[in-house]
């Protein structure tokens, strides 16, 4: 099944000449690096995307400038069959699902088509790296060498990963979120050493510039803050975002401390990766990989049925269809908001649920590793970008 899964796939491609626009930013960021010009002063492909990325990531995209593009292409979209196929098997494990290699194969063909996966090939993005990095590294047993490590790199290489720092010191685990921040703080030296002048202006400048990552309003961003401005018809929802980001920045830390405190740190984890993407300014719809983990979780405790209602909804690709040609998005009537802003309001459901399962004791939890209490701050423990113009195609419009 999965043979006919990536065939399928790979067929669609070919005939659709899909552009995999976010590759050639990750290409042009690397060329930049080796011809020593600047690095955010840029605009590529026929959608005028410049980089977004720290400079630690433009560093890493440099082998990309060794290969003819079309390889690139072709190294991106294999490495992300791969990439999946392991963020299927570490979310397999985190829910503490059977050990059966014939379903994971079965659930990778699956999630292939849920659109942020889908939307992740199309524009041959890293967030399935960023992801199972993330991922790997919290369901690494009680005191591993170097846990909080790979989280570090993740956040260097973008930075909303960074909250699963925060995560592991407001839930105790100090040693693992000192860890990932030296790691992080690695990462910043290394662009500094290498890139003085892209990180001066990166981290003095750019990382504020939002404008430069898109645009707010349109439906690719199923942020809080895409998700207002459409509700609110205008392209700048302004202190009316920022106050609810915060509110549900502070909730989604204390819910994860809830819940690492009650014995189910798996929830912990997936409510920070739902408070992380709803809370960045920008969150493209390829961001909301974490479905893949949520969706096992639930498997894990035996909600199929909100397991089958939720991977339907990450499938459907609604937004897509509501018509939303140009400034549309902002236009539309109270009762297609749903349809615009489905991913946000199941972020915001998630959380009320899991807020009200705590208080009842209702959670089930699939007991994926012993978790370690707060206030245990020794040795730590963890269960186990781009523009959103343009359009494909396929109907879909770039980002990063």
């Amino acid at each position: 099944m999965l043979v006919l899964s990536v065939a399928a796939l790979t067929a669609l491609f070919l005939a659709t000449r899909v552009p995999m626009g976010d590759t050639l930013v990750y290409r042009a960021e690397g060329q930049a690096v080796v011809d020593g010009t600047s690095l955010y002063d840029f605009v590529t492909t026929e959608w005028k995307l410049p980089a977004t990325y720290p400079p630690f990531a433009a560093i890493l995209f440099v082998p990309t400038t060794w290969i003819p593009v079309t390889a690139m292409k072709v190294c991106f979209f294999v490495g992300n069959i791969g990439l999946l196929a392991l963020l299927v098997r570490l979310s397999w494990r985190f829910a503490k699902l059977p050990r059966r290699p014939e379903l994971i194969l079965v659930a990778t063909a699956f999630a292939i088509w849920l659109e942020p996966v889908f939307q992740t090939f199309v524009f041959g993005q890293i967030n399935l790296a960023l992801a199972c990095l993330v991922l790997w590294d919290l369901t690494r047993p009680k005191g591993a060498l170097g846990k909080g490590v790979a989280l570090g790199i993740a956040a260097g290489i973008k930075l909303t990963p960074a909250i699963f720092i925060v995560y592991l010191l407001v839930t105790g685990r100090i040693r693992n979120g000192l860890t990932a921040l030296a790691s992080f703080a690695a990462t910043v030296l290394l662009g500094i050493l290498v890139l003085p002048s892209a990180s001066l202006d990166f981290w003095t400048r750019r990382m504020f510039e939002t404008e430069r990552v898109g645009k707010v309003w349109i439906v690719d961003n199923q942020s809080l803050q895409g998700m207002l401005a459409r509700a609110m018809h205008t392209m700048e929802p302004g202190v009316v975002w920022f106050a609810t980001a915060a509110v549900v920045g502070l909730a989604g830390l204390w819910l994860a401390r809830r819940a690492v405190r009650s014995g189910h740190e798996e929830w912990g984890i997936v409510v920070v990766a739902l408070t992380m993407v709803l809370v960045s300014p920008i969150s493209w719809s390829h961001h909301w990989v974490w479905c893949v983990p949520l969706l096992a979780l639930l498997a894990g405790e035996r909600r199929f049925r909100a397991a089958a209602v939720l991977a339907v909804l990450f499938t459907c690709r609604s937004f897509w269809v509501i018509p939303h040609k140009g400034d549309l998005d902002v236009q539309l009537p109270w009762w297609q908001q749903p349809g615009l802003s489905p991913y946000p309001m199941l972020g915001l459901a998630l959380m009320g649920w899991l807020a009200w399962q705590l208080r009842s004791g209702g959670v089930r939890g699939s007991g994926v590793l012993p978790v370690q209490k707060v206030g245990d701050a020794g040795t730590g423990s963890g269960t186990g970008s781009g523009a959103g113009t343009g359009a494909s195609v396929l109907g879909f419009r770039t980002g990063s």
